[in-house]
């Protein structure tokens, strides 16, 4: 069976006649009275009833008739994909980034999508795999560290690392903190999975500080939650949430800060589309962080192939 014989199938059942299919698929009418019985052969059917009159859909040929035209469908849906596809034309994206990065960055910036961009999904990931999505069904991904030389990339911003108090605290009227102060403090955190805890690890270090009572958890918004309940000083990098104050955490060598890359395979059919929505989401950074965000080198060309 061969698609193209379901078309005619289907060409004859709308034209109502061989002869009036054959001059819309511009066969002749015995070449396509023969390739219509060669389909009946193939499918062990009688597609149609032919005595004296209009040729007509036997009762088997109705009965076909539906599966053949959602054959037809899928085949045409396939070919406009793979049409897409060498164009270089994206109809989805799947953007990987950790998950405080896909709630305060990527979804705001989701929102300004335009009509002709492709259709997003988004995949949470530790920033430690993140990149590795990208060999699993990921088109973008965005991460906290430079990507791998197998990749190309893009710096997207620099985003500071606060400290959260709640607005009954002491510091309530401060914009600032040195890290210093942490000292002695009940500090609420994520683990060392990400990188907004590693940063803070290393200004301590650079410091030679250490820590003093240190909470663990498995995300930043109960870190944030914990608190604003007045049990210590969240550090974090994402937006503020339950009426936090925040305070731009500042180390001995400036603010303590992470830097957000994106970053796609060099061969993917829709590199130069990926790389156009990367831009643009580096700009809706800066917009929405400021200037101090924009990352001092603007990334790494792509790689020669």
């Amino acid at each position: 069976m061969e698609l193209r014989t379901l078309r005619y199938l289907l060409a004859v059942e709308r034209a109502g006649s061989v002869t009036a299919a054959s001059r819309v698929v511009h066969v002749t009418q015995p070449s396509l009275s023969r390739q219509l019985r060669q389909l009946e052969r193939d499918l062990g059917l009688i597609l149609f009833t032919r005595d004296e009159g209009p040729l007509r859909l036997s009762a088997a040929g109705r009965e076909f008739l539906p599966a053949a035209r959602r054959l037809v469908a899928q085949a045409d849906e396939a070919l406009a994909t793979a049409a897409a596809i060498a164009a270089g034309r994206m109809e989805h994206i799947i953007i990987a980034a950790p998950g405080t990065t896909l709630t305060d960055v990527v979804a705001p910036f989701l929102a300004t999508l335009r009509e002709d961009d492709p259709m997003p999904s988004v995949r949470a990931e530790i920033p430690t795999v993140v990149y590795g999505t990208l060999e699993h069904g990921a088109d973008l991904a965005i991460g906290t560290t430079p990507p791998p030389s197998t990749l190309t990339g893009l710096a997207l911003a620099n985003l500071p690392v606060f400290a959260y108090v709640s607005r009954t605290h002491r510091w309530r009227h401060r914009r600032a903190l040195p890290i210093e102060d942490l000292v002695g403090q009940r500090l609420l955190v994520q683990d060392r999975e990400f990188h907004p805890r590693r940063a803070l690890d290393q200004a301590m270090a650079r410091a030679s500080l250490a820590y003093g009572e240190v909470y663990e958890f498995d995300t930043a918004e109960v870190a944030q939650a914990v608190a604003a309940s007045g049990k210590g000083v969240a550090v974090v990098s994402d937006d503020p949430r339950f009426g936090l104050h925040p305070l731009v955490l500042v180390g001995g060598d400036g603010p303590v800060q992470i830097s957000l890359w994106a970053a796609w395979r060099i061969d993917h059919h829709g590199a130069t589309t990926i790389e156009r929505i990367a831009g643009r989401l580096r700009e809706f950074c800066i917009d929405r962080y400021g200037e101090q965000a924009r990352p001092a080198a603007p990334g790494r060309p792509p790689r020669s192939t």
